[in-house]
């Protein structure tokens, strides 16, 4: 019983540390949308550290068992190492976070529902009245 409450404990802390780095994504995404106007280097620049930390993410969500999450963070590295056009990068890489968002949100509330599951099936510790 213990061993499971530990489990969860680690993916719900795997689990915050994923959406931190969504978040880094989606603050790199819509910092690309605001540069479109920008020079090619920094387009590339933006887009290069874009890749490099969704490539992470698919990662470390494929270490943990979260392939959902490594799939859809791959197809994103992908797209954002690609040489498309700017316009058509943003919009894919803007879905893409909002689609890992909510993965992540599904996935944090079965996690957190499974830890009530597992707290709730705990006996409780006998307790001697007292007269």
């Amino acid at each position: 019983m213990a061993r499971n409450s530990i489990v969860l404990q680690e993916r719900i802390a795997a689990i915050n540390g994923f959406q931190r780095s969504v978040e880094h994504v989606k603050h790199l995404v819509a910092e690309l949308d605001g540069s479109r106007a920008a020079t090619m280097a920094v387009i590339t620049n933006l887009c290069a550290s874009i890749e490099r930390e969704l490539s992470q993410l698919r990662q470390r969500a494929l270490a943990t068992d979260m392939s959902t999450l490594g799939d859809m963070a791959g197809s994103m590295s992908v797209l954002a190492g690609r040489s498309i056009g700017i316009a058509l990068k943003i919009r894919g890489l803007t879905e893409g976070v909002q689609s890992l968002e909510f993965e992540l949100t599904a996935a944090l509330a079965r996690a957190l529902a499974s830890m009530d599951a597992a707290r709730a099936e705990r006996p409780a510790p006998d307790v001697p009245p007292t007269t």
